[in-house]
């Protein structure tokens, strides 16, 4: 009975369900095993790529998050990644030119766009 009225709330007010969350959003020079190798926050400028690791917690359904790479406030990249299941790891990678040196950031975002997380990283 206790679970017949907890569906019925949450389906009647599903502002009560609880939310896909997202741990941090960890920018590292590679995933081995599905976790990051290291933590990056000042990158050299070379030719490299980077990678953002996030973890997501809490998904009730198939869904997605969106990981969108900004540099200096300006959107490079939107990755759109799968999420399958209530606990759920996943990254996306972007390429770095020396180029681009200044600040960077990777903003990992719902379906409805939502910010989860960011990961902040500086190319020097």
């Amino acid at each position: 009975m206790k679970r017949l009225l907890l569906v019925l709330l949450l389906l009647v007010c599903p502002q009560y369900a609880i939310a896909m969350t997202a741990g941090d959003a960890v920018i590292t020079t590679m995933v081995s095993n599905r976790m990051p190798v290291d933590r990056v926050e000042v990158y050299p400028a070379q030719l490299g790529r980077l990678y953002c690791f996030t973890l997501i917690e809490g998904a009730t359904a198939e869904t997605s998050v969106d990981h969108v790479w900004l540099y200096e406030g300006k959107e490079m990249a939107r990755v759109t990644l799968p999420v399958r299941s209530a606990k759920w790891r996943t990254y996306s990678s972007k390429r770095i030119v020396p180029e681009w040196k200044g600040e960077w950031e990777v903003r990992v975002v719902d379906p409805a766009g939502n910010e989860l997380t960011t990961g902040r990283f500086r190319v020097d």
